[in-house]
């Protein structure tokens, strides 16, 4: 289980997002060859917090995390892994969802983040299925109401039990006065295709929805009696299987324990540190070039395991964003940096690019993209700073179009060799889309086709300051004598602002373009939730979340705002 350290200088306690299986008080998995069965069985005693128990397989964040981590695991350390069987087990309940009295103790912060992680990790459920050939099937025995349901929604095939005790519900609304906000609306309508009456019947109703009813509204996708269970499983479980092209006698990788130092003001990894100055407001994170020669060929790469460079660093950086988002609210600015062997970063992306069929390749690029993703939706300004010595190139590129500002050095500086540069790849042009479903240069030059080909054209190219900021792959670019003083300024503005105001303001600028499922869910139902998350009606001492169980109804305002 997580244990957590106290911090006095952060707004929350010190959430540890590093587990493993020997650790999971939450979890099981049972592997038989293609088919590994996930099994969830929440243990009531081990919370993340005091003050409640995790009754009815309900979850806090630490079952995600310990979730998070077997996702993980199952791409990575099992590539012939082809379905993975979603059940509990517990007896008559699947899940009951976020625990209640978590979330109605919880400070803001926390449910916010909670729910964006929540909603990352049953991304990249679905995305396993998608991109990665290894299926999801719930199959759902019991009560499965609420964040249960999601689990499910996140899932390629629903089987529910047709009997007396099994049921799908959503009832937040009537029930607590908040949303299913880890996707559950969004899924119901865009991903199920649920008529939106039915859905509006659906979430309005805290009893939920059993059996035949619940397949023909497409809130599952079939139904089956006891008696014929295991029978529709397996055949459902071969189907699934047939259609990945994941490998049947592959070796899987083992993900190790991350190595890194936490101190006071930082944290220091392999290939990435953080610098935290909390009077500022700011946090540095400094990206490391290869530290090693790109592998001769994908047995290399392949013994090289979770020391290969590309995925060291995305499994390290994931960790730092993670630690920064739950652990150091008050942080308001990340700075990125970078530094090493810029042409070492391209020929790491040339090799995974070149072998990108390869599934432990495939697995390190979708991670990336992952990870990119999580960069996006991190409630923090994110500002590059591309300087002399930097390796923002291909991947790396990557995290200076995810910021809100990116500034380059122009020219020499005083007591460092040689000038700044960036190098695009190939990759930097749609394999690492965002939730809108559109690559970061095509989403920073949305409706500018002319300037992604003017880019596309100098792919290769060592590009100094004055060509980024002429392509605008770069906000600006200063040179030695105005660095320092323009950086400065920069940065005192940004954090005289409300930190409200920039959140919704970052949030809304960086998801442009198309919609998507995932952009709905993240742009516009998380918004709403966390609206929701601050109305007295949900959490003042006579809302919802607060009066639940205790046999008073909940007093609400009823002024439509």
């Amino acid at each position: 289980m997580n244990k957590m350290i106290a911090n006095p200088a952060a707004t929350t306690m010190n959430i540890d997002f590093q587990t493993d299986p020997s650790r999971y008080r939450h979890w099981r998995v049972e592997y038989d060859g293609s088919v590994a069965r996930l099994i969830m069985d929440v243990d009531p005693d081990a919370t993340l917090f005091e003050g409640y128990q995790l009754k009815l397989n309900s979850y806090d964040l630490g079952v995600d995390i310990e979730l998070y981590d077997a996702v993980q695991r199952l791409r990575f350390e099992h590539p012939e892994v082809k379905v993975v069987l979603l059940s509990s087990g517990k007896d008559k309940v699947f899940c009951a969802g976020a625990n209640i009295r978590m979330l109605g103790g919880a400070s803001h912060v926390h449910k916010v983040n909670f729910c964006k992680f929540t909603n990352e990790t049953r991304n990249s459920m679905e995305e396993a299925g998608e991109k990665s050939g290894q299926h999801y099937i719930a199959v759902v025995s019991g009560a499965c109401a609420g964040g249960g349901y999601e689990l499910a929604l996140a899932t390629d095939h629903i089987i529910l039990t047709d009997d007396s005790s099994s049921s799908v519900a959503l009832p937040e609304v009537p029930l607590l006065a908040v949303l299913p906000g880890t996707g559950g609306l969004t899924r119901v309508t865009d991903k199920r295709k649920v008529r939106r009456d039915r859905a509006d019947i659906f979430c309005s109703i805290e009893e939920g929805i059993k059996g035949q009813r619940a397949a023909e509204w497409r809130l599952v996708d079939e139904t089956v009696p006891n008696s014929r269970l295991d029978e529709v499983v397996a055949e459902r479980a071969a189907e699934y299987a047939a259609r990945s092209d994941r490998p049947d006698e592959a070796k899987g990788i083992e993900l190790t324990p991350i190595e890194r130092r936490v101190s006071d003001d930082g944290l220091e990894y392999s290939t990435v540190a953080v610098s935290i100055d909390r009077e500022a407001g700011t946090a540095t994170v400094t990206l490391r070039g290869p530290d090693a020669d790109v592998p001769a060929d994908v047995d290399a790469m392949h013994a090289l395991g979770a020391g290969f460079w590309p995925l060291r660093q995305a499994r390290e950086l994931d960790d730092a964003i993670l630690h920064l988002r739950l652990n150091e609210t008050r942080i308001g600015v990340l700075l990125f940096k970078s530094e090493g062997d810029i042409e070492a970063v391209i020929a790491h992306d040339d090799f995974l690019a070149a072998h990108a069929d390869h599934w432990l390749a495939r697995e390190i690029l979708l991670y990336w993209g992952r990870l990119l993703k999580r960069i996006d939706l991190t409630s923090r300004t994110l500002v590059a700073l591309v300087t002399p010595g930097s390796c923002f190139a291909g991947t790396l590129a990557e995290v200076v179009f995810a910021c809100d500002r990116a500034f380059m050095a122009d020219g020499e500086f005083e007591g460092v060799e040689g000038e700044a540069a960036m190098i695009l790849h190939e990759c930097n042009f749609g394999r690492y889309a965002t939730v809108n479903g559109i690559g970061r240069l095509a989403s920073r030059f949305y409706g500018e086709p002319e300037s992604v080909d003017a880019a596309r054209e100098r792919t290769g190219d060592s590009l100094d300051a004055s060509t980024c900021e002429s392509l605008g792959l770069v906000t600006a670019a200063y040179d030695d004598i105005d660095w320092d003083d323009e950086v400065r300024i920069y940065l005192e503005e940004r954090t005289s602002f409300s930190p409200d105001a920039l959140t919704g303001m970052e949030a809304n600028l960086r998801c442009v373009g198309p919609e998507t499922m995932e952009s709905k869910i993240f742009g516009r139902l998380t918004a709403w939730q966390n609206w929701i998350f601050q109305r007295p009606n949900a959490v003042g001492e006579e809302g919802a979340l607060r009066r639940y169980g205790s046999g008073l109804r909940a007093d609400y305002n009823r002024e439509r705002v």
